[in-house]
């Protein structure tokens, strides 16, 4: 393999800060390394099977997703798992519910996915968990994926870039951070089955990326292989990814580890393929355990090692790989205990904060008859109308393991999507709620107004509340989970529980909009939407998920106490039609047959316009920019300067963004994201922005 190198720069000062690290970390990886050869030169072979599986669904003590019981005569802790994506997934645990991760991706903020992996990292370990099973990083290459909003959008660089800063801020709280799911698990329709075939040239430079920059700056100790086949074999049982790329390619140290229930199908094929861990497991191989198919890292392995099917070697690196993890990250020195304070209020700080600067605010234009735009709301304004989106009651979150369960009680009653596919009963239909209103938060913004609330069943009653008021602030609301694929990115029909009644988003925005031209619109969602009505609406806020104090963080943006900062991670199309895959695949292959053309490459490489494009999204103040100067350095890397000011009236934050044309000759997409700043900016003030683009950023796949 080969790689063609088109352009790099490191200063001595940074070179020698670097030097300094890898020096700590190899001292520290010897002295890991040498503790666990020590205790595993001590383990029965039982009790290195013991270690290499989960104990059963329902098994940890905890409430968490997975369990292996620990061995006390050699100081080895129980290990139990919680997913993690947007907070501890365990059942009322008084955890923080934060933000989606899609959100955080929209903060294009690496310093606020490191406080966000501190705060989740502190209350996994303050709850008695060892391993936090978030978060994942595969590539929106379809966003009608129902996990969409579990990862980091559509760049494989930006997401890497978020994984780990999340990554390291989780583990340096003595937590395993997992990255998942390794590979090709980019849809959940048919996701046991089916058999993602993807070329070399798109694995390495798109769906692969994210994980390598994760393991290489991050050193995650877990990596979690995903349900579905890739290129003919599946996921956790192939070694050309796991043997062959993760392990020695990369040189992944950590342990890798089966995603949950039917993810390993053979023993022999999957422990040497490099498969460290079973999940969820089960005390017997030969027993189906909770209605699940039978497992196989117990007695079959046992068998397959006593019978030199597996080398005794392969299972001593299981074992010796979660031994020197828990080592390096102070975990057998320093096992979690359960019963540990959470401090919600410094947790619901950090999700208010992430949410309110994850939050991208596409549009905000005057119409026709209107001087100023809608935003930011002036808290003088007279009267007020919120409708539809639960506003009255919270904000809505994801399903699946990368939810997490409302802690106070879910108060909008239980909201099933027309499709899921969950044979195993592993997840809740119901669209969770968290107990933060917008429509209160915006009448504590504006004390003075009028603040009136309609559900959105009765259009025109709704339609003509937004004629007699200032503002009109429609919600609307796109459920999405795991275990489902959306049909499309068009608002669905919404429900109202009062009234027992469905209702169209979209006719209820179009008619409300026709009475209003204040009116806003405010999504919370897990991907793109379709905006048939954009025309004829002035605002448009892309609110994701945005945990648990969404209703404050959305109120905040709308009144200009927090001047929206957010960038789109993956591009909103006008129409399911101008995406690479006009409909999902269903059937057992998923044939990646676009290559390279995904998300904004896609739109670029094919000439349509997108709705709204990667990496755009507006502020209440302007920036300009000007000086740009691009240069290659001697050691290859290409340094990027320009002079950024804040030209407009108030404080604000931008995102420099780099982006590279390769030459045509190596068949790449028109362009693609090299580097990237986040700064903040006082009116009138200016500041010269260096970014470096690494040379492995300019490099493609031979």
């Amino acid at each position: 393999m080969k790689k063609r190198i088109l352009a790099l720069a490191v200063t001595l000062s940074v070179l020698s800060q670097h030097a300094a690290t890898r020096a700590a970390d190899a001292d520290q990886d010897t002295l890991a390394d040498a503790r666990a050869r020590g205790v595993l030169a001590q383990l029965t072979l039982d009790e290195k099977i013991q270690m290499v599986h989960g104990a059963g669904l329902g098994t940890s003590p905890l409430g968490g997703g997975g369990y292996i019981p620990g061995i006390a005569r050699l100081g080895i802790p129980a290990l139990n798992m919680t997913d993690s994506g947007s907070g501890v997934n365990a059942g009322v645990t008084g955890a923080t519910a934060f933000p989606s991760p899609l959100a955080v991706a929209a903060s294009w903020d690496t310093v606020l996915a490191t406080d966000l992996g501190v705060a989740i990292g502190k209350e996994v370990r303050a709850l008695g968990f060892a391993v936090s099973l978030g978060t994942g990083v595969n590539l929106a290459r379809e966003p009608r994926n129902g996990r969409t909003f579990e990862y980091m959008g559509e760049d494989p660089v930006l997401a890497g870039a978020i994984l780990t800063a999340r990554t390291r801020g989780t583990q340096a709280q003595k937590v395993v951070s997992t990255a998942k799911h390794f590979a090709g698990n980019e849809q959940e329709t048919n996701r046991y089955a089916s058999n993602s075939v993807i070329s070399e040239k798109a694995l390495r430079e798109l769906y692969l990326l994210p994980f390598e920059m994760t393991v290489r700056d991050a050193e995650p100790g877990i990596v979690m292989c995903a349900y579905n086949l890739v290129n003919g074999a599946k996921a956790c049982e192939n070694k050309a990814l796991i043997g062959d790329t993760l392990k020695t390619d990369w040189g992944f140290k950590g342990w890798v580890q089966s995603d949950w229930v039917v993810a390993l199908t053979d023993t022999v094929r999957g422990a040497n393929a490099g498969l460290d861990e079973e999940q969820p497991g089960s005390q017997n191989d030969y027993e189906s355990t909770h209605g699940m198919p039978p497992t196989h890292f117990n007695q079959k392995l046992k068998a397959a090692v006593l019978s030199g099917a597996v080398p005794a070697s392969r299972l001593d690196d299981m074992v010796f790989r979660k031994l020197r993890t828990l080592y390096k990250l102070g975990i057998m020195d320093a096992p979690p205990v359960a019963g540990g304070k959470i401090d919600r209020a410094a947790g619901e700080a950090v999700a208010q904060t992430v949410a309110a600067h994850s939050m991208v605010l596409l549009k905000n234009a005057a119409l026709a008859g209107k001087r100023a735009s809608p935003l930011p709301i002036n808290r003088k304004v007279r009267s007020i109308v919120v409708i539809g989106g639960h506003a009255d009651v919270g904000v809505m979150h994801g399903g699946g393991s990368g939810s997490i369960q409302p802690q106070e009680g879910n108060p909008v009653a239980c909201l099933k999507p027309d499709t899921f596919f969950d044979p195993f009963g592993l997840f809740s239909r119901c669209a969770p709620y968290f107990k933060s209103s917008p429509l209160a938060a915006i009448r504590a913004k504006a004390p003075g107004a009028n603040v009136t609330f309609y559900s959105g069943a009765d259009v025109a009653a709704a339609a003509n509340a937004a004629a007699k008021a200032d503002v009109a602030i429609v919600f609307a609301t796109q459920f999405t989970s795991e275990a489902m694929d959306l049909a499309s990115l068009s608002l669905p029909s919404n429900n109202d529980d009062a009234a027992n009644q469905a209702y169209d988003q979209n006719a209820l925005i179009v008619a409300v909009a026709a009475k209003n031209t204040s009116t806003v619109v405010v999504l919370e969602s897990g991907t793109a939407v379709l905006m048939p009505w954009l025309d004829a609406v002035p605002a448009v806020l892309a609110a994701w998920y945005p945990g648990v104090r969404g209703g404050q963080a959305i109120a905040d943006v709308l009144f200009g106490d927090v001047n929206p900062s957010g960038k789109l991670p993956l591009s909103f199309p006008r129409r399911d039609q101008d995406l690479p895959q006009p409909v999902i695949a269903a059937g057992d292959t998923v044939d990646y047959s676009e290559g390279l053309k995904i998300g904004y490459r896609w739109f670029d490489a094919n000439k349509v316009a997108p709705l709204f494009a990667f990496g755009h999204g507006l502020s209440y103040t302007s920036f300009s920019y000007s000086s740009l100067n691009v240069a290659k350095t001697t050691n290859g890397d290409v340094s990027v300067s320009v002079t950024l000011k804040n030209s407009g009236p108030r404080s604000g934050a931008e995102v420099v963004q780099v982006y590279a044309s390769l030459p045509s000759a190596v068949g790449q997409p028109p362009q693609r994201l090299v580097a990237w700043q986040k700064l903040s900016l006082k009116a009138g003030e200016s500041r010269q922005v260096r970014l470096t683009v690494p040379k492995d950023r300019l490099t493609v796949w031979d």
